[in-house]
């Protein structure tokens, strides 16, 4: 199973800085780059919830699932 977390497109379309990012939702830049560089193993409902609530997003939107099988391709350009 592999989640992969898409915040760099979001944050691009926000114009936001991970600092920024990071200070809005109230968790660490380094943090953040945890979950960009794909090396979480959890999210809590609630750092979830305030990213979804300062990207104005759904968690779909920031999450995805690739089967172990396939190869991630980066995110999906809208």
């Amino acid at each position: 199973m592999a989640i992969i977390v898409d915040l760099d497109l979001q944050l691009a379309r926000h114009n936001l800085s991970v600092g920024e990012f990071a200070a809005a939702v109230g968790i660490t830049p380094a943090n953040i780059a945890v979950l960009k560089n794909g090396r979480a193993k959890a999210v809590r409902f609630t750092t979830l919830d305030a990213i979804c609530r300062t990207l104005d997003c759904q968690p779909g939107d920031v999450l995805r699932w690739v089967p172990d099988d396939e190869p991630d391709m980066g995110a999906p350009l809208i």
